[in-house]
């Protein structure tokens, strides 16, 4: 593959990799004192039947099984003389175990000595070494060539100064890291991979090996500031553990699938797995990422102009804001909103829902938030809540709308219905891809992201369908849309919140939040593109539901503040009296930069939202 065609390949997609050989090979019998290279000529079945097994679960790349296959490394099992061969027969059984659609990379490791200085091979003698298995990879036609698992700046240098010249293909670079954010030297991981970075040569950057992934999304926080190449994360599951005489690695394929869309919203184009792996994490991975990064590229903005009606339809002037709901007048009107948020049961009984937001409503809450499908998990259809809710409980509904589970003609059908059935609000969301709940099998339609469906619903306010159809009567609803004032890249979030405004947004609700400043820098950043805006607020229940949201929901970040003040509960009372109380203090701190509050209701517990806004006594134990 030439350097340009990869660099525009990657800049429309991430790529998806394999997980570790060796993990799989000895999860074979292969014993580890064996060489494991040295199989791509004794046991060449058993090295393809690897790699189709990854490229059954749907990467884009797999590496060859080659990479301790230099000359330094070979001759401790007297191969030497095998370079050669046994690279090219790396290369071929790749090729033929995948498809054409799956790229081959040429797996490059260090040398596994020093050179440093005192070393016994000199510097001339390393470059020699590595442009041997370079040239070797290279002209059995590999697609690119990746150079993994350096702990040595130096050593990685001379690396990518032997195989620069051996022809136009794609270089990545990637580095070894511990927990302290170092080198085994001592030097720290966002100066190496910025040295790294500066070489022409090298087409992408990054990590593997080493630590797991949470280990690993730390230093690609820091490495992502020094350099602007795309970046490969390839993290261990986990640190390998003793156990019974065996090496394990503990990380579950959920646990990595996880940490891989935390990689992809901070900004990883390459992301695989390393020692520990193995198919299942990576089916796991690709899952997880393939559903959120065709979520991030859907964006359908349908316009009117760009469609041919039969007959032409004009836009109309939508309904003023304070006529389409009570929810529309009171944001109309500058008021301060409240709202709880209840989720949908999972079966068809609304009793009691219907109760929680009969009491929200004699609190004087203003509206109940539904949400749809939330944490990609399966309830009672949202508008059919949401229609109960107002029917039997007399408080308007906010009607969650996401975009994972219909295609574009189903979510306008499904809009229109709201409209006609008298649920008026909607906040529109992109949505959690399938994996991350309770049907992984499931998949995500994403035929528009919330800044498309946000246009869709402005243009059927004013008459026109997606079509370019006109519409009698136009709907009048109020549309919300969600924003994240800690997400892990900020000027993709403010960017797409003004894309949402843009798009029609009249008003939007933040993920829950624990950091005031946070929150303030985001809003700080919205002049000019200024909503009203919604604060969301979670209320602890415990220290462990504090872990919880900090470890485990995407978008959310908990200050080490107050996960060590929600330790401090002595009883299960006293922790979600703590977390009422911590909520009502956020709370305050924000009260006058938002246009009011979205209290969640923990485990339905709606008592607790209502004492956040202060309509129950709640005092600490």
């Amino acid at each position: 593959m030439k350097r340009s065609a990869f660099d525009q390949l990657i800049s429309q997609q991430v790529l998806l990799g394999d997980g570790a050989m060796g993990t799989m090979l000895y999860q074979q019998g292969v014993f580890l004192n064996r060489c494991f290279d040295e199989l791509n000529l004794t046991d060449p079945s058993l090295v393809k039947k690897i790699h189709s097994r990854y490229a059954e679960v749907g990467v884009d790349f797999v590496e060859t099984n080659t990479f301790g296959a230099n000359r330094l490394k070979l001759s401790k099992f007297g191969l030497a003389a095998q370079v050669e061969p046994i690279n090219r027969a790396g290369v071929r059984l790749a090729r033929e175990a995948v498809r054409d659609s799956v790229l081959v990379a040429g797996s490059m490791g260090p040398l596994g000595g020093e050179l440093m200085g005192h070393s016994a091979i000199t510097t001339r003698e390393a470059q020699q070494v590595f442009e041997e298995q370079g040239r070797a990879l290279v002209q059995a036609g590999v697609d690119l060539l990746i150079l993994e698992t350096f702990s040595s700046t130096e050593e990685l240098l001379i690396a990518i100064e032997a195989v620069a010249g051996l022809g136009d293909l794609p270089i990545i670079a990637q580095m070894t890291v511990g927990e302290n954010q170092e080198t085994i030297y001592g030097e720290r991981i966002e100066h190496a991979i910025a040295r790294i970075a500066q070489e022409e040569a090298v087409a992408a950057v990054g990590l593997n090996c080493s630590i797991g992934p949470s280990g690993m999304l730390s230093s690609l926080e820091l490495i992502r500031r020094v350099t602007d190449k795309p970046i490969s994360v390839q993290p261990n599951a986990g640190m390998p553990r003793q156990v019974e005489g065996r090496q394990l690695y503990m990380c579950t394929p959920e646990y990595m699938a996880e940490y891989a869309k935390r990689f992809f919203e901070m900004g990883a184009r390459i992301i695989g797995g390393c020692c520990g792996t193995t198919a299942e994490h990576i089916r796991e991975i690709v899952r997880a990422v393939r559903s959120i990064s065709k979520a991030s590229r859907q964006s359908i903005i349908p316009a009117v102009a760009q469609v041919h009606p039969a007959v032409e339809t004009v836009l109309r002037e939508p309904q003023p804001l304070e006529t389409r709901s009570r929810f529309g007048a009171k944001l109309a009107a500058g008021q301060p909103v409240t709202m709880v948020e209840i989720t949908p049961p999972r079966g068809v009984d609304v009793a009691a829902v219907v109760e929680k937001a009969r009491q929200c409503g004699q609190a004087g809450v203003d509206a109940i938030n539904i949400p749809d499908g939330p944490r990609a998990s399966s309830r009672l259809s949202p508008l059919v809540t949401a229609v109960r809710i107002q029917e039997r409980a007399g408080i308007e509904a906010i009607l969650h709308f996401c975009c994972r589970d219909r295609n574009l003609i189903g979510m306008q059908s499904d809009i229109l219905g709201a409209s006609a059935i008298g649920v008026r609000n909607l906040l529109i969301i992109t949505g959690d891809p399938p994996k991350l709940g309770e049907y992984p099998s499931a998949t995500g339609v994403f035929d528009m992201d919330s800044i498309a469906l946000t246009t869709v619903v402005r243009n059927l306010n004013r008459g026109v369908d997606i079509g370019g159809n006109g519409i009698d009567p136009p709907t009048a609803l109020v549309t919300g849309v969600g924003a994240n004032p800690v997400a892990a890249d900020p000027e993709r979030e403010i960017e797409r919140f003004r894309q949402k405004v843009l798009a029609g947004a009249e008003f939007a609700v933040t993920q829950p939040v624990f950091d005031p400043d946070c929150l303030f820098r985001f809003l700080d950043a919205m002049e000019g593109f200024r909503i009203p805006i919604i604060a969301g607020i979670w209320p602890f229940t415990s220290f462990k539901n504090a872990e919880f949201m900090a470890n485990e929901v995407p978008g959310v970040v908990v200050p080490e503040a107050l996960l060590a003040r929600m330790s401090k509960a002595t009883t299960k009372e006293h922790g979600q009296a703590l977390g009422i109380e911590i909520a009502q203090e956020l709370a305050a701190k924000i009260r006058d930069r938002v246009a009011g509050f979205a209290v969640s209701a923990p485990f339905g517990n709606v008592s607790t939202a209502l004492a956040v806004l202060g309509k129950v006594d709640v005092s600490v134990a």
